[in-house]
């Protein structure tokens, strides 16, 4: 799914694939609400559960008026930052000498 440099630092790897699942799982509870999922299924209350403790500190950053925009921008800004970040302290990682 993802491409990793083999030459990269371990740990760099790590943690870019941690920002990864992290964005993952907010991006997935993103398209599930969007979609309307049934949130009495215990994989849709997982993820979101797992979505709100991670974009916790950008859930209310923005009032909009459509409750849709509200989540995408909420947990999407979440999942953009971790993204940036993980990937930019791996990238940082791997060009330690």
């Amino acid at each position: 799914m993802f491409r990793y440099r083999t030459g990269a630092n371990p740990a760099g790897r790590v943690i870019a694939m941690i920002a990864d699942v992290m964005a993952l799982i907010l991006g997935l509870w993103i398209l599930l609400y969007l979609l309307d999922a049934n949130r009495a299924n215990r994989l849709v209350q997982f993820v979101h559960d797992a979505a709100t403790w991670l974009a916790g500190w950008s859930l209310h950053l923005f009032t909009l008026d459509q409750a849709w925009a509200q989540v995408v921008v909420g947990y999407g800004l979440a999942a953009v930052v971790y993204l940036f970040v993980g990937h930019a302290i791996a990238n940082r990682m791997g060009h330690r000498h």
